[in-house]
Parts: C-alpha cells; sequence; structure tokens
C-alpha cells in the first residue's frame, strides 16, 4: 500500500502565492496538520519513507511517520521559475501552470511528468511485488502526478484534480504493472 501526502501548511500557502523551490518550512498550522497525520496514519508501520527535498515535505514525512526519510529529487516540486512566491491571483497562467512565455525558468510540464513517473515506476518494479507499506511525501503537483499514474492521464492533462489539500493523504494499492 502506498500513502501519498501532501506537506502541511506554509506561510506562502496561507497568503496564497505559488509555493516552489523557494518554498518555506512549516508554519504553526502546518505542524499541527502533519501532527494529525501522525495520527491518522499511527496504526501504519512503514517500510519507505520519500519525500521531495523541499524541507516542508521532509519536515512533513518525519513528522508523520518518526522516520529519516529518502529525498528524491524526482518528487521535487514543479519548478515555477520566476512566478514562485507571486500571489496566486496576479500570476498570469497557461491552464493550470504559470504563463512559461511571461516567466522564465518555468518547468515544462511534460518533463515534470517524465520524471514523477519514472520514480513511481521504478518504485513498482522494486515493491509493487511485496506487502509493503510506502509513504512518499510531497506536493499538490506530486500528489496529482502519482494520482494520475494510477488513474491516468485526463484528457484535459490537469492533474490537479487528483492533488491533495495540505496535510491531507490518499492511498493507493501499488501492483506490478503487466
Amino acid at each position: 500500500m502506498i500513502y501519498v501526502i501532501r506537506h502541511g501548511q506554509t506561510d506562502r500557502n496561507k497568503e496564497g502565492r505559488l509555493q516552489g523551490r523557494n518554498g518555506l518550512p512549516l508554519n504553526e498550522a502546518g505542524l499541527r496538520q502533519a501532527q494529525d497525520l501522525k495520527h491518522q496514519l499511527s496504526h501504519i508501520n512503514f517500510d519507505y519513507v520519500f519525500s521531495s527535498p523541499q524541507e516542508r515535505a521532509i519536515q512533513t514525512a518525519e513528522i508523520v511517520t518518526a522516520m529519516s526519510c529518502k529525498v528524491d529529487t524526482r518528487l521535487d516540486v514543479y519548478d515555477l521559475g520566476e512566478a514562485d512566491g507571486l500571489i496566486k491571483s496576479e500570476v498570469i497562467m497557461n491552464g493550470p501552470l504559470p504563463d512559461s512565455s511571461c516567466y522564465d525558468g518555468v518547468e515544462d510540464a511534460e518533463s515534470y511528468m517524465t520524471r514523477v513517473l519514472h520514480f513511481m515506476e521504478e518504485l513498482t518494479a522494486l515493491h509493487g511485488a511485496e506487502d509493503k507499506h510506502i509513504l512518499i511525501s510531497g506536493h499538490r503537483c506530486t500528489t496529482g502526478a502519482i494520482g494520475a499514474y494510477f488513474h491516468g492521464i485526463p484528457k484535459d492533462q490537469n492533474i490537479l484534480r487528483f492533488s491533495s489539500n495540505n496535510g491531507e493523504f490518499k492511498q493507493y494499492e501499488l501492483h506490478v504493472r503487466s
């Protein structure tokens, strides 16, 4: 079984700002959300814990599991480039993403999906035949991409429909694919 959690709240989340690789650690509400997740998942003995390299995701994973996590850069948040930290309502968007023709450094959506799906394919190949409990700590985009791994990429390409809110989790059955 795989448990995919989104990090707890940060001040940027609270302020309605886009938060990418220049994000902040958990605020007091985020620490409470992580403790709530810990309580909700306290009946699970995790065999593996993976996290995005962002501090807020690592904090959440370690609070929830009381274990060190393996950081994997493929789980890193979508790179928002120059839009990172801007107020969401003021950002020029192209669908669910900042418009890369307006902001330098915005990651290519296909490259983002490729790296997250590569992580999931490797995880499935290594552990899909095992009866293990795996926790992955990430971001709105990460939870959405992993949801798309299990449900398929929507026709409109908007993976965020599979996302979790701050401090929430989703669970999936991990099976070797034939």
